[in-house]
């Protein structure tokens, strides 16, 4: 009888939405906690954080933040009137000890226009700092609060109207970190997803200003990493080596999408969910990510090789911006142990199914009479070409032809396409990998190889080259089977 009386307790203390006594005690501890010197807190804007803490008492940090509201690309030619804290998107992390006493200075800068606050998720408080915040241009607005729940927490403006505040870039991360600190890991980042919404659609170029109509639809031109197109690729990926540890501090600003985060080729090891310190989660895939919360995630990057960071929400990332990358570089000791997790591509044969043979696969069907397509008249095959396009292609180079920046090549008026007609028909019907160079910007990304007849080769090829101010050329069916067999040759004198 006794056991069931304390397993029925159980239940009821696992299911209680109220607080332990246990978590009592501890906010209690902290605000009594007694409070040794002061210092003033590090910021740092992301994609890095402030190192690790290490003492072991709690102290005054004071915490010194600017409002800025400035104009900075948010895609290749594309500019937007950001309202920022620190002067980035998403503003400066801040790292402050479980017990501390933060002063926090609020400094809006002179030459904006507009007054702001900030709501901070980590203040137990009305409004979370925002009733004691607002504060017009050239003014400072100071308040403290006691860091009682340890934990990753998102700050944001709080000023009306709060979505469009959000949505112009106002939000970061606070750590609260537990008195007893972290586990040391290699290396440790910060990034942040937003949505954008201008008046402009995804690409347009010139300065774009805010849309209120498409915030509130949810209708966002922009699903964005570190506020840009590119701010986490090529020259500015985050960086590890092989066997390291990686801890990535990962907030959603919104103000309304979910994000799906993933990593493509890795694993979580572990996830703090919701940005809380309890028990974290193990061998996770993708973690959720709401409006205004945040999680950590950790992993170790055993194999060398370029990493994709992404919304798992795929358009979000290939077509409105969510996409960064992880380059993690091979170490010589651990050459052997690389190759055994990952091997890369070992071979790339013909597969012949039963009954199928080389000449059947390497031409639309066999060659009778009945068979044979003739190209159709250049308007039909425009016409054709643009729905060949816009079914497979348009995810990654854009509707328009102009592509995503560091990401996948623009098509319009690329030199690379317009340089060499076999080029590009071997690009579709063998696909492509490695570094190339279109407009005098590189690119390393990946295109598989299409499976398309050949006169859709010849359509899709013909639509491109006669739009987005590209030099016009017809490519004819012939002109695709007679690449196709030279491929075949190749292949055949590569031993294959």
């Amino acid at each position: 009888m006794k056991k069931c009386f304390y397993l029925f307790a159980f239940i009821l203390a696992s299911l209680s939405p109220f607080t332990t006594p246990a978590q009592a005690a501890s906010k209690t501890d902290n605000i009594e906690a007694a409070i040794q010197g002061e210092e003033f807190a590090k910021l740092v804007e992301a994609p890095f954080v402030p190192p690790p803490i290490t003492r072991k008492f709690a102290t005054k940090v004071i915490v010194n933040l600017e409002v800025k509201e400035e104009v900075s690309p948010i895609a290749d030619g594309v500019n937007y009137n950001f309202w920022t804290y620190g002067g980035k998107v998403p503003g400066n992390f801040i790292r402050v000890r479980e017990g501390d006493l933060v002063e926090f200075h609020l400094n809006n800068h002179p030459k904006n226009k507009n007054p702001h606050n900030i709501d901070l998720h980590a203040v137990n408080g009305p409004g979370g700092g925002g009733t004691s915040s607002f504060t017009a241009p050239g003014h400072s607005s100071v308040f403290s609060f006691k860091a009682l729940n340890p934990g990753l927490y998102v700050y944001h403006c709080a000023t009306a109207p709060v979505a469009m505040h959000i949505a112009n870039g106002m939000y970061g991360l606070i750590l609260v970190e537990p008195a007893e600190g972290l586990p040391k890991v290699d290396r440790e980042y910060y990034v942040m997803q937003g949505d954008f919404y201008t008046q402009g659609s995804t690409g347009e170029k010139g300065l774009q200003a805010f849309s209120m109509e498409k915030a509130v639809a949810e209708k966002p031109d922009y699903v964005l990493f570190n506020g840009a197109m590119g701010a986490l690729q090529n020259e500015k990926a985050l960086t590890s080596k092989v066997g390291e540890t990686v801890r990535i501090f990962i907030g959603n600003g919104g103000p309304n999408l979910v994000s799906s985060f993933h990593i493509i080729g890795q694993i979580f090891d572990r996830v703090w969910q919701e940005g809380s310190m309890s028990a974290p989660g193990t061998n996770i895939q993708t973690t959720l990510v709401a409006p205004g919360g945040a999680a950590i995630v950790e992993f170790m990057t055993p194999a060398s090789g370029t990493y994709i960071l992404v919304d798992h929400a795929l358009t979000r990332a290939f077509n409105k911006g969510a996409l960064g990358h992880l380059m993690v570089a091979s170490v010589d000791s651990k050459a052997s142990q690389d190759k055994l997790v990952y091997s890369g591509k070992q071979s790339d044969e013909i597969y012949q199914p039963e009954g199928a043979n080389v000449a059947t696969m390497a031409s639309d069907k066999p060659k009778t009479a009945k068979s044979l397509v003739k190209d159709k008249p250049l308007a039909d095959k425009i016409k054709a070409g643009e729905i060949i396009y816009r079914n497979n292609c348009s995810a990654c180079h854009q509707p328009k032809g102009q592509g995503i920046p560091q990401s996948f090549p623009p098509l319009a008026k690329a030199d690379y396409f317009n340089e060499n007609m076999e080029r590009a028909i071997r690009v579709v019907i063998a696909g492509l990998s490695g570094k190339i160079t279109v407009n005098g910007q590189v690119y390393d990304s990946m295109m598989p190889a299409w499976d398309l007849k050949d006169h859709e080769v010849a359509d899709v090829l013909t639509y491109i080259s006669q739009s987005w101010g590209n030099k016009p050329q017809n490519f004819k069916t012939s002109d695709v089977k007679a690449v196709r067999k030279k491929l075949m040759v190749e292949m055949d004198k590569g031993g294959h």
